[in-house]
């Protein structure tokens, strides 16, 4: 992407940076929403993963879906997932374009010196602020994805939005919040972490990455270098903060399990710690990691399409401005 010296000439205005983080987000989402439909049905299966269990490997749960729902039940909660995927990424890369850019020019030296902590700390604020307004959306597509497509709660989107706002009340949009928010602070500050130190520091330095055009006096990496970052931030950052992603899609479900029978035992818990305590209890310590492999998945392909299609969008700008 950008070596980092202040020059006008490289930034983007906050309307591009939210256009391009839209767009990035929507192609993102359009090809990876099956292997998060995976681990969500994963994550919600309380019986241990076996031969006894529901779903038992990815092959088998492709299978047990498309045979049993249908294929398009491996795209389930895709408008809801899209609207998400798209406010989420308009808010977070034209936050954290901005906040870089009050950095930048606040104290140019001071950020040079600490621009990787900056781009953690920037990276979660950006991140928390998108989590918080786009938040009712991954509930509402959870939902989606959580029933059984034989045993339907909802006709679709703006039926499972009112449905859960007349019966449960609009707080159950946010059931969930807090350990999505524990989650999403670190989990998006170590990839914008660890994708700035390849790009900013490593791969912008080798001849091999770099792009044969520059943007006034700054270095671009090529979008093979960016694939290569992107999916790096997205293997480090979704292991280290996995288990939140589980608490949370369990949280989401509570109140909804009796549309989800078919799928074998339910949890019924209140809060984020007695929801781990009994995971815990009852499944055992690696059941935080249940879905992981498709969840590994989803992230390495999710963030490098994600920062490399943004990225690329953005380079595209700064070159008509040029």
């Amino acid at each position: 992407m950008v070596f980092y010296t202040h020059n006008s000439a490289s930034e983007v205005t906050v309307i591009q940076s939210a256009i391009a983080g839209g767009i990035s987000g929507a192609v993102t989402r359009a090809i990876a929403q099956p292997l998060d439909v995976l681990k969500i049905r994963f994550q919600l299966q309380f019986e241990p993963i076996s031969n006894g269990s529901k779903y038992s490997s990815l092959l088998q749960a492709v299978t047990s879906i498309v045979k049993e729902e249908g294929i398009s039940a491996l795209w389930s909660g895709h408008i809801p997932a899209q609207m998400l995927s798209i406010s989420f990424g308009v808010v977070q890369f034209s936050v954290y374009e901005r906040l870089t850019q009050i950095c930048q020019r606040t104290d140019p030296q001071f950020y040079l010196s600490h621009k990787h902590w900056l781009n953690f700390s920037n990276g979660s604020v950006a991140a928390t602020s998108a989590t918080i307004l786009s938040y009712p959306f991954d509930t509402v597509r959870t939902r989606l994805i959580a029933e059984h497509k034989t045993n339907k709660a909802y006709k679709g989107f703006n039926d499972a939005l009112k449905s859960m706002i007349r019966h449960e009340g609009v707080t159950s949009l946010f059931k969930g919040l807090m350990p999505t928010i524990a989650q999403i602070a670190p989990y998006a500050g170590i990839q914008f972490f660890v994708y700035k130190l390849f790009t900013d520091t490593i791969f912008n330095r080798i001849s091999f990455f770099q792009r044969n055009t520059t943007i006034g006096s700054t270095i671009e990496t090529s979008i093979i270098a960016n694939v290569i970052a992107g999916s790096m931030a997205g293997l480090i950052s979704k292991t280290i903060v996995y288990p939140f992603d589980v608490i949370k899609k369990r949280l989401q479900i509570q109140g909804f399990q009796q549309h989800r029978k078919a799928f074998g035992r339910q949890m019924y818990c209140n809060g984020s710690l007695q929801c781990i305590m009994l995971t815990i209890n009852e499944e055992g310590f690696l059941a935080l990691y249940k879905g992981y492999g498709p969840s590994l998945l989803k992230a390495v392909i999710v963030t490098a399409l994600h920062f490399t299609v943004y990225d690329e969008l953005k380079y595209f700008i700064l070159r008509i401005q040029k």
